[in-house]
């Protein structure tokens, strides 16, 4: 059965997966996270988006 979702919930779960993987395995590379994140997540190409902008402005490239 699926949980429907409010709408961008999947967007702030993933953050927070990320925010976890880091914190518990060290420096894994971002674009690796985000890619897990969007499988596990079921993320949309535009959330997908969304997140390496993000990840990239805070890695301050």
């Amino acid at each position: 059965m699926t949980t429907i979702q409010p709408k961008g919930e999947h967007l702030r779960q993933a953050v927070k997966w990320i925010g976890e993987m880091r914190r518990d395995e060290g420096e894994k590379a971002y674009p690796e996270l985000i890619r897990q994140a969007a499988e596990r997540f079921n993320l949309s190409p535009k959330d997908e988006e969304f997140l390496r902008a993000f990840y990239k402005r805070e890695a301050g490239e």
